[in-house]
């Protein structure tokens, strides 16, 4: 890979690289050179990303060679092949430490002329968005516009649309946004944050935007057991005959187990290149598969990641619409849904025995995934037994219309909805059982809301699913699964999925309980609450809002408080000058014993009487009746 010339690299006057830095890192574009490879030409900003980013971009931004030959030989004349594909790498050490996120997403615009009087017959270049965050409702649009504008008028296209970028507002996960871009506007949904304690299960997520339905026309019946390998966090190889194919049906593996969070690797675009492909390759003998998600298009991993244990084949090698054929059902074989035209899809072939499927079934479960280095199909290799059975319900919904292409796409828009909605009710439910670990808590109806919060709930797995077996899993999932249902949940308390999920929603459950907590001491009347306490519970009061008040007011001068924090303080404030009024004039002198707490009270030349129910008088004096000052930290 070299670095050619950067024109148009440097920062315009109107272009705020600190705005710019909260959507995306860089835009590039990289030319493939016969003699030298992979060149980067331009990139803004200019030093946006390190020699080993740069190599790694620039090896991910092209279909490799085995991906090139499915495209028919009569586009060759002269012709322009466009295509958009998304890559994920580990982020290098600089970059990672300076963002929340520990891998790079980079969207590509590749272009492929074809022209037999060019050298070799053609040539390629890419465009490529590189972001720290997965934003592909936004950044496959922003491409749409970037690329052609950059054939058309050169590199200082990149400047030009990253200063309308800069302009844009602060990210809102989880709401709807309106990007300004030129003359016209992006109006995209961004993936909800996991930690947001307003979506506890959020009904999108991460890559909500792909397309499910396309990408697994003919493994529908499939689903399941992958919506299943997922869960757990099994390792997959994804095959696909294209870049665009392939990263769009890793996407929607990814978005299928909505709204937990995939913590496994995973790569929509994955070449022999990425710097992780060494490790995969040599793993030492024995050793199982780590948990990860790969895309790719070379056939050569079929050999070189043997050791895998689910491999899935999906696309079509041809463009257009993919073609589905009848098949039935197998773990280990294709699971294809056949159309019989315009209309619903139709599933009776897959519930009627036939021989000639059977045989093939068991032709392609003994020749295995090699099998597609003779020929591509859509086909699932697994040993792995599903305990969610295919829900036949939701597919006669499904709605086939291979007519047009504008038709298709709105048939696909519905069917995603139906498929979406169905696997995100699926997953809820099976996070259901853990709802009260992740519960926070209020105060009671009379209780004092100025003691600590009790803390959530331990969680042992053991316990755990000794109670889950006895309750059983719930209406919703007992008729969608099998007796085995239990291993299901021990299996996913083992994967790499569950702890990073549940550890984040504890956190946030945690967080919301103090704000919770919060809000009830500033609702609190003090006066009506210490009525009704002893004199040992008064005590305890005092102590309990003097330490919160030290929080509160540590949080407002920092300024890590929130909008009204200073309101917080004048009321905590208050309410221990309230319980210091009460309290008697022994237990007064006491406390102010304290020099830090003697510091909080000034004196008051006011005397006053104060009675209160159950309670002895307390005569106020300059020493005994204060008023509470600003607190010095």
């Amino acid at each position: 890979m070299n670095r050619a010339r950067e024109p148009g690299g440097e920062p315009s006057a109107g272009t705020n690289l600190v705005a710019l830095r909260r959507w995306l890192i860089a835009l590039c574009t990289i030319r493939f050179d016969l003699e030298r490879g992979q060149v980067i030409e331009d990139c803004f900003p200019s030093d946006a990303l390190s020699g080993d980013g740069q190599l790694h971009v620039a090896f991910s931004s092209f279909p490799d060679s085995m991906s090139q030959h499915h495209h028919p030989p009569a586009v060759r004349r002269s012709s322009i092949h466009d295509s958009i594909f998304s890559f994920r790498l580990p982020a290098p050490a600089a970059a990672a430490s300076s963002s929340s996120s520990s891998f790079l997403y980079g969207f590509v615009f590749n272009r492929r002329r074809q022209d037999d009087r060019l050298p070799r017959g053609g040539d390629q270049r890419s465009v490529v968005i590189v972001s720290h965050s997965p934003f592909s409702a936004v950044f496959r649009p922003l491409l749409q516009i970037l690329a052609p504008l950059y054939f058309d008028i050169g590199a200082s296209a990149l400047s030009l649309v990253a200063s309308h970028v800069s302009s844009w507002p602060v990210p809102l996960p989880g709401r709807p946004m309106e990007l300004p871009i030129g003359n016209a506007a992006l109006k995209v949904l961004l993936p909800p944050s996991p930690d947001d304690p307003a979506l506890p299960f959020p009904s999108s997520g991460l890559f909500h935007d792909s397309d499910l339905f396309a990408s697994f026309r003919g493994l529908l019946l499939q689903l399941w057991m992958l919506w299943e390998l997922l869960i757990i966090g099994e390792p997959i190889l994804l095959i696909a005959p294209t870049p665009p194919q392939c990263s769009e049906a890793v996407a929607a593996l990814v978005s299928l187990v909505t709204p937990l969070l995939y913590s496994v690797d995973f790569r929509p675009y994955f070449t022999i290149h990425d710097p992780d492909f060494a490790r995969l390759n040599f793993l030492p003998e024995g050793e199982d598969f780590p948990p990860v998600l790969l895309g790719v298009t070379n056939l050569f991993f079929l050999k070189a990641l043997r050791n895998i244990p689910h491999v899935v084949s999906v696309g079509m090698p041809s463009p257009g619409p993919a073609k589905v054929v009848p098949s039935p059902p197998r773990s280990t074989s294709t699971g294809n849904v056949r159309s019989s035209g315009p209309g619903r899809l139709n599933l009776e072939q897959l519930n009627k025995f036939s021989p000639l499927g059977l045989l093939n079934a068991m032709k392609l479960r003994r020749e295995g995934p090699l099998c597609l280095m003779n020929e591509h199909k859509e086909a699932v290799w697994s040993s792995y037994a599903a305990t969610t059975k295919p829900d036949t319900a939701i597919l006669n919904r499904l709605v086939d219309a291979g007519m047009t292409p504008k038709v298709e796409e709105s048939m696909s828009v519905v069917n995603n909805e139906i498929l979406r909605r169905h696997f995100v009710e699926l997953t809820t439910n099976f996070l259901a059982p853990f709802g009260p670990y992740l519960r926070p808590t209020t105060p009671l109806e009379g209780s004092s809301p100025f003691v600590n919060p009790p803390p959530l709930p331990p969680f042992d797995a053991e316990e755990f699913l000794r109670g889950l077996a006895a309750r059983g899993p719930g209406k919703f999932l007992s008729k969608r699964m099998r007796s085995n249902w239990l291993d299901l949940y021990r299996r996913f308390l083992r994967g790499k999925n569950f702890m990073p999920w549940f550890q984040r929603r504890r956190t946030v459950a945690e967080q919301e309980q103090q704000r919770l907590w919060r809000q009830a001491r500033m609702n609190t009347e003090i006066q009506r609450l210490i009525s009704k306490m002893s004199e040992v519970e008064i005590v305890d009061s005092f102590n309990a809002i003097e330490q919160h008040l030290l929080v509160e007011t540590r949080l407002h001068q920092s300024g890590k408080g929130g909008a009204d924090s200073a309101i917080a303080c004048q009321k905590l404030k208050g309410d221990l000058q309230a319980v210091f009024n009460v309290l008697p004039k022994d237990m007064q002198q006491l406390l102010l014993l304290n020099p830090k707490r003697a510091s909080l009270f000034q004196g008051s030349s006011s005397t006053e009487t104060r009675k209160l129910p159950g309670h002895p008088s307390v005569h106020g004096t300059a020493s005994s009746e204060a008023t509470l000052s600003i607190l010095p930290l």
